[in-house]
């Protein structure tokens, strides 16, 4: 496949950063950075144009860390807490997801992006976790999760599993009378 050096405009996860050169498959420039304004065509003229954008850009950019620096630090006094229903052994019905932690943040008065919130699958269990929020580059923020049992009951995980080996061997007593009868 013909591949194609684009400049980039705007920092990409696993591509590069911004003002850097970078060589893709055409397709991807053609149909996505191109049209997204993520990158232009590597020309000499807009090699010189970007190096002239380049103390805008640094401006732009300490005034973007700053602001999510200071984001952060209001972040960090901040803990969520999540109502699920619980069920043996401490699974959750449903899950926990960057949606929901999204949509509670709005709630909270705080607008952040779902793709910003680095949660790698859904949580599942009850208790407490610390969810990677990712403000900017550089600046990512440890936001404290809590999901309790419905009514805000926090479920005890030492009793969940001993009330769990205890209840079913009536049923496998039962299946098992099941199978000898056939």
């Amino acid at each position: 496949m013909p591949h194609t050096q684009v400049l980039l405009r705007e920092d990409i996860d696993n591509l590069g950063a911004r003002g850097e050169i970078v060589r893709v498959k055409s397709g991807y420039a053609r149909n996505y950075l191109l049209p997204r304004r993520l990158a232009v065509e590597a020309t000499t003229n807009n090699v010189r144009q970007i190096e002239g954008e380049k103390a805008a850009l640094a401006k732009r950019e300490a005034k973007d860390r700053s602001s999510a620096e200071l984001q952060g630090d209001q972040l960090r006094k901040l803990t969520l807490k999540f109502e699920r229903k619980v069920g043996e052994a401490g699974v959750l019905y449903g899950s926990v997801t960057s949606m929901d932690i999204a949509h509670e943040l709005k709630e909270q008065g705080y607008e952040i992006d779902r793709r910003k919130i680095v949660l790698r699958e859904p949580i599942k269990r009850f208790g407490t976790y610390n969810v990677p929020l990712r403000l900017h580059r550089e600046v990512t923020v440890e936001l404290p999760i809590s999901v309790l049992g419905e009514g805000g009951v926090e479920v005890n995980v030492e009793a969940a599993p001993a009330e769990v080996e205890s209840a079913p061997a009536a049923p496998e007593t039962e299946a098992n009378e099941a199978d000898s009868e056939q």
